[in-house]
C-alpha cells in the first residue's frame, strides 16, 4: 500500500488524483487495474490548476518506487490511455451515457427492442463513449451485493441490485467495422478486467448460428456496407451468406446495418455521416433516416464538445467550409498549428521535428498514388517534385509501427484514431477548376478502386460529384486527427493558391509560435 497525504488536499482533488493515476495505470498496461468504473466527471474545482499541478510530482514519486516505468507523455500517446475505459467524461459524454442507460433499462425492463443514435463529429469521443459502456454495463453485471462507490462517482446510483439482476445474462457485443481500429480494441479489451478482445466484433462476425446479442454497440457505424463489391471474394460469398441466413433469401437491399439489427434486440449506433469514405458505406440517405426516427423515439443523443483538437469545434466546421462549395470569411484558429506548405520534403522535416518534441506525429494522405509497394518493397509510391515516400507498410496499427514516422498513412489505417501532429497531403485526386471557381475531382488520379466503382448488384452509378462528396470526406477525416497541429502540402497548383487564402502559410514562423 502506497498512500499519498497532502495537507491541502480536499475531496475533489483527491478523487481528481484518483482518476489521474488509475488512467496512468491502465494506460501503462504494466499492471492490472481491477477498480470498477462508477464514473468520475471532469469537472472543475476551485483552484484545480494548483492541486493538478502536484500531480505530476506524485506520478515521479511513484515512479522511482518502481510504479511507473514510462513517463506521463509516453503513457498519454499510447493506445491503451486513449482508448481506455477509465476516462473522467465530460458533461457532454456523461449526459448522453446517464441518458442511454436509463433508456436501455427501461426498454430491458419492459421487453421492447431499442435503438438509439449518438451523432458527434470528429474528437467528439464517440469511440471512448463505446468503450467505456461496454465496460461500465460489465461492472454492473459483476458488481457485488453491498459493494460502495462514492456518491461522488456519477453513475454509481446504477449500483444496485435491481439493475444487476435485470442485466446479468445480458450478451453485449462491440462492433468497429474498420479493421486496423478493431486490431486496436481489441488489444485493449484484453488488457481490462471483464472486458475480453471477443466482444470486439468484424461485422461479418454476425451470425445466426450464434446465441443472439441482446445489445451491440456500434462505432463508426456509417461505416457499416450496404451490398456492394468487398474487399475480397471471401467477404462477397459471406455477405451473401448471412443476409440468406438471417432473412431466408439473398436479398440485395440488406445491409449490414440490417444484419445489426436482426442479430439484436437494443443497438446503440455511434455515427457522424461526414465521415463516409467509400460508396460501399451506408448511404447518406439511411443515415439521416436513422437519425430522424431516433429523434421520434427521443433515443437520439447529440455530442458537441471537441475532445481533440484543440483548435475545437470552429475548426471542425472551417476544414469542412473551405473544402466546400459555400467557402468561410479567411480567419485565423486560435490555440492551434494549422499551416500551409509549398514543399512536401519541408513539411516532412517539421512533421520529423514535432515527432522528436511530442510524438505521434505523422504524414497521411488521401489515396491518390497507386500502391505500388504492396508487390514490390523496395519501390516508391508517392513522389513529388523528386521527394520520394511510401504508403504504410503495416495494415494494422500503422501509428505506432518503428518506421511510420518515414512513411504516409492512409485514410484506413488512421479513421478513428488520434495524432499530435498530421502532415497532410492533398494528392491530385483533388484540384481547383478556374473556370468554374470550385473544388474537383480526378477521377483518373484517385486509386482506391472500391472507393470508386459503380455498384451493378444495386445498379448504382457514381457520378463526379458522388465521388467529390467521397474525397472530400477523406480529406476533412485527415485534417482532423491532429490534436495540436495539421500542416498541409496541397499537389494541385491552383488548390494550392486557392487554400492559401485560408491557410497560415507554413514557412518562416518562429518556433516560439508554435503551441504547446
Amino acid at each position: 500500500m502506497h498512500l499519498v497525504i497532502d495537507d491541502t488536499f480536499h475531496k475533489s482533488a483527491c478523487l481528481d488524483l484518483e482518476s489521474f493515476l488509475i488512467r496512468l495505470f491502465a494506460g501503462e498496461g504494466r499492471f492490472q487495474v481491477l477498480n470498477g468504473n462508477a464514473g468520475v466527471s471532469d469537472s472543475d474545482y476551485y483552484d484545480r490548476a494548483k492541486y493538478t499541478g502536484s500531480f505530476n510530482l506524485i506520478f515521479e514519486e511513484l515512479r522511482r518506487e518502481g510504479l511507473f516505468e514510462r513517463s506521463i507523455p509516453e503513457i498519454v500517446n499510447s493506445d491503451l490511455f486513449k482508448f481506455s475505459p477509465f476516462k473522467a467524461l465530460n458533461n457532454d459524454q456523461a449526459g448522453a451515457v446517464g441518458e442511454i442507460l436509463d433508456g436501455l433499462l427501461e426498454d430491458i425492463d419492459c421487453g421492447k427492442p431499442s435503438t438509439s443514435v449518438i451523432q458527434g463529429d470528429p474528437g467528439t469521443g464517440k469511440t471512448i463513449i463505446a468503450i467505456y459502456l461496454m465496460k461500465l454495463l460489465r461492472d454492473i453485471q459483476l458488481s457485488q451485493e453491498g459493494e460502495n462507490f462514492d456518491s461522488d462517482s456519477i453513475f454509481s446510483d446504477y449500483f444496485v441490485e435491481g439493475n444487476r439482476d435485470l442485466i446479468a445474462d445480458l450478451k453485449i457485443g462491440l462492433v468497429i467495422p474498420q479493421q486496423s481500429l478493431r486490431s486496436t480494441i481489441k488489444k485493449v479489451f484484453s488488457r481490462t478486467p471483464y472486458l475480453q478482445p471477443g466482444m470486439v466484433l468484424s461485422p461479418f462476425d454476425l451470425s445466426p448460428s450464434e446465441e443472439p446479442y441482446d445489445l451491440l454497440i456500434v462505432d463508426e457505424a456509417h461505416r457499416l456496407s450496404q451490398r456492394a463489391n468487398q474487399p475480397s471474394g471471401p467477404q462477397n460469398k459471406k455477405f451473401r451468406e448471412i443476409t440468406e441466413a438471417l432473412f431466408g433469401i439473398d436479398d440485395l437491399s440488406v445491409t449490414q446495418l440490417d444484419w445489426v439489427r436482426k442479430s439484436s434486440k437494443h443497438q446503440i449506433l455511434l455515427v457522424d455521416a461526414e465521415q463516409s469514405v467509400r460508396p460501399a458505406d451506408l448511404p447518406k440517405d439511411v443515415v439521416r433516416s436513422l437519425i430522424e426516427h431516433s429523434r421520434v423515439e427521443k433515443k437520439f443523443y447529440p455530442l458537441h464538445s471537441q475532445m481533440r483538437v484543440r483548435g475545437g469545434t470552429d475548426y471542425i466546421k472551417y476544414i469542412r467550409a473551405i473544402l466546400s462549395s459555400e467557402p468561410p470569411v479567411p480567419s485565423r484558429v486560435a490555440n492551434y498549428d494549422f499551416r500551409l506548405f509549398d514543399d512536401v520534403s519541408e513539411m516532412h522535416q517539421e512533421i520529423r521535428l514535432r515527432e522528436s518534441e511530442v510524438q505521434l506525429a505523422r504524414l497521411v494522405a488521401g489515396f491518390a498514388w497507386p500502391w505500388k509497394t504492396k508487390s514490390d518493397p523496395n519501390a516508391f509510391d508517392i513522389e513529388i517534385s523528386g521527394y520520394r515516400l511510401r504508403w504504410n507498410q503495416a495494415q494494422t496499427d500503422w501509428i505506432n509501427s518503428a518506421t511510420s514516422v518515414n512513411e504516409v498513412g492512409s485514410i484506413h489505417t488512421v479513421q478513428g484514431y488520434d495524432l499530435n501532429y498530421a502532415g497532410v497531403i492533398i494528392g491530385p485526386d483533388l484540384r481547383f477548376d478556374l473556370e468554374t471557381q470550385s473544388i474537383v475531382i480526378d477521377r483518373t488520379s484517385y486509386f482506391d478502386k472500391k472507393g470508386k466503382e459503380n455498384n451493378p448488384k444495386l445498379g448504382l452509378v457514381y457520378t463526379d460529384s458522388d465521388l467529390l462528396r467521397y474525397i472530400v470526406n477523406i480529406y476533412a477525416v485527415l485534417m482532423t486527427r491532429g490534436m495540436h497541429g495539421t500542416y498541409v502540402y496541397v499537389h494541385d497548383k491552383a488548390l494550392r493558391e486557392y487554400l492559401r487564402y485560408f491557410i497560415p502559410q507554413g514557412t518562416g514562423r518562429s518556433r516560439n509560435d508554435i503551441p504547446r
